[in-house]
């Protein structure tokens, strides 16, 4: 209030500002007589100057939901002043609200409210971005102010996908995987045998100390370094985020014991049946099957006959004596 020891009593004028930083005193008398007050407080604000702010600068809503945009102005000494939001996303900028019309993809699903507030009805993920509420006001001498509000739409996770060993010998390694690329933020995975919680290190629970596994929640893998017995069951994977979780099906991993005495004995008939098949080739070249021999009467060629002679055949097989011919 303005203290004023004036009589008759003058009327009394408050210009606010932003969070009341400043205002003007305006004392008029009847008389005519006219005083000013201006007092200022040290944030330096402005007056006659449009202000903006915003009631939730940073709103996160569920997918398929309605969001409101805060835009409030505080001050402004302009009654119609210009109104625009633009969404700025992967470094480009496009307008939502201009000459007092919703533009690009939220058309028809997005109003102003008030004079400066935006609503959207039925966000998707691809909603979530900065968007920039910019208002000019032509008779403030602060014509221009503008408030940036970042909104994020939350995905609930899908079905994640699961792989498990169906069965693995004791001491050996195994890795189970489960993986979810719908859900946003980024989920968490968590593995559960037989309904129970495992942890992310088999060593920090006494109850799984016949265990030795490890578990990253970011990725979703499941890895043992070595298998036990007590390590076969039903296995499943849940995916969540803060809008909501997804799991997969359950899946069994049977651990089983190898069979020394059957692998050993197997070794033993494989080596027995190699040295039998050694031994009979062996026999079989001593006694001469695998030696290609000339069989009797082996039949001659005939060489090549020079010019001007004839080679006779008589009776006796083999024997051959030849023939001058004369060459006329």
């Amino acid at each position: 209030m303005c203290l004023l020891d004036l009589s008759p009593r003058p009327d009394e004028k408050f210009l606010g500002c932003g969070k009341l930083t400043g205002f003007q005193c305006l004392l008029k008398h009847k008389d005519g007589l006219s005083v000013i007050l201006l007092f200022f407080f040290p944030s330096g604000c402005l007056i006659g100057a449009v202000n903006l702010k915003s009631s939730n600068r940073t709103p996160v809503v569920q997918e398929f939901e309605s969001v409101e945009l805060s835009c409030i102005i505080t001050d402004s000494q302009t009654n119609d002043p210009r109104i625009e939001w633009k969404k700025i996303q992967d470094d480009q900028t496009t307008y939502v609200f201009f000459d007092n019309k919703i533009q690009g993809d939220l058309a028809g699903r997005a109003e102003l409210l008030g004079k400066t507030s935006l609503k959207i009805w039925n966000v998707t993920r691809r909603d979530s971005a900065l968007y920039r509420c910019e208002v000019v006001a032509r008779n403030d001498r602060k014509e221009i102010d503008e408030i940036v509000i970042e909104l994020t739409v939350q995905v609930k996770p899908v079905t994640p996908v699961c792989r498990v060993p169906k069965a693995v010998p004791v001491g050996k390694s195994a890795t189970l995987h489960c993986q979810e690329s719908e859900g946003s933020p980024r989920p968490h995975y968590s593995w559960y045998r037989n309904d129970v919680p495992l942890p992310t290190d088999s060593r920090a629970n006494p109850r799984f100390r016949n265990s030795s596994f490890f578990l990253n929640s970011e990725t979703g893998t499941l890895v043992f370094s070595a298998v036990h017995k007590e390590d076969s069951g039903q296995y499943y994977c849940i995916a969540s985020n803060d809008a909501g979780s997804a799991r997969c099906e359950e899946q069994e991993m049977e651990v089983y014991d190898l069979n020394i005495g059957g692998i050993i004995g197997g070794i033993l008939v494989v080596l027995t049946v190699l040295a039998l098949i050694t031994v009979g080739i062996c026999c079989a070249y001593r006694r001469g099957y695998f030696i290609n021999k000339k069989q009797d009467g082996e039949s001659y060629k005939n060489p090549g006959k020079p010019d001007g002679v004839n080679y006779i055949r008589t009776d006796d097989e083999g024997d051959f004596r030849h023939k001058s011919s004369f060459v006329i």
